[in-house]
């Protein structure tokens, strides 16, 4: 993984077969980050003297990616020091880009580690719905609320939702193919969204059709599913009690404590 200007060793060690290469997605994101003034993790700092996160964590921006060379969930910027690289000299646009590899689409980045290349992927591969980043580490309750939106359909009848370009192709090893990428990204989630704590402050948006692949979505598509994500907030925070979700799922150590005797 690049860590400066120099972009010719970035993702192009070990690359499997994949549909695209990812750099224009990368150039993209570099541009609007560049305008904002953010390059590396250096511009992203977290000032908060009352958050919980260690000092390594105190950015504010963490972003998710899968080492499968080492056969774990990585979380960048705070895993690089792991690698041996400093976190304040990373491209934010590398942790993105690394995010989106999502297998036989994105071709897999690559961050050196003792030598030997560790490939990186997807962060949906391992966890696609990573909310509790967002939770606090300590004892002490949390000083507001935190909402995930989801946006990918039940398995196993959403596969073509998933993957449009491949539901052209609904035949033998293609079709195995994407059942098992849309497994990886969405079913560990699944279960993850099945816990009653977490459910309760995840939104569901109503996808209509629309692929995480679907690169030629129309205006009149993005407006449908502005709409559907607006909708669904709505309803969601219609029902929504901060003070009943805290007293469900974040009693403190206090109350649990044993009255004296």
């Amino acid at each position: 993984m690049s860590s400066g200007e120099d972009d010719e060793t970035f993702g192009r060690r070990h690359a499997p077969m994949s549909a695209f290469e990812g750099d224009a997605a990368r150039e993209w994101i570099r541009g609007v980050l560049a305008k904002k003034g953010v390059h590396t993790f250096a511009d992203l700092p977290l000032r908060d003297r009352n958050s919980s996160l260690a000092p390594n964590e105190s950015y504010r921006l963490v972003v998710m990616a899968t080492d499968v060379t080492r056969g774990e969930l990585i979380r960048l910027p705070w895993d690089y020091e792991r690698y041996g690289l400093d976190p304040d000299k990373q491209l934010v646009c590398d942790a993105v880009r690394a995010s989106i590899s999502i297998p036989f689409f994105f071709r897999p980045v690559t961050i050196p580690y003792r030598g030997r290349p560790s490939t990186i992927v997807d962060g949906g591969v391992l966890s696609n719905f990573p909310i509790d980043a967002f939770d606090r580490t300590d004892a002490a309750p949390p000083r507001w609320p935190t909402f995930g939106v989801t946006l990918v359909p039940d398995l196993p009848a959403g596969n073509a939702d998933l993957f449009p370009v491949l539901g052209l192709l609904k035949h033998g090893p293609v079709e195995f193919v994407e059942s098992l990428v849309t497994t990886m990204i969405v079913g560990h989630d699944q279960t993850q969204l099945a816990k009653p704590w977490i459910a309760a402050r995840a939104m569901e948006v109503a996808t209509k059709g629309v692929g995480i692949v679907d690169f030629e979505i129309t205006p009149a598509g993005q407006n449908e599913l502005y709409e559907s994500g607006r909708k669904a907030a709505r309803q969601f925070l219609k029902t929504w009690s901060w003070d009943a979700y805290r007293k469900r799922f974040r009693v403190s150590p206090a109350a649990l404590a044993p009255a004296a005797a």
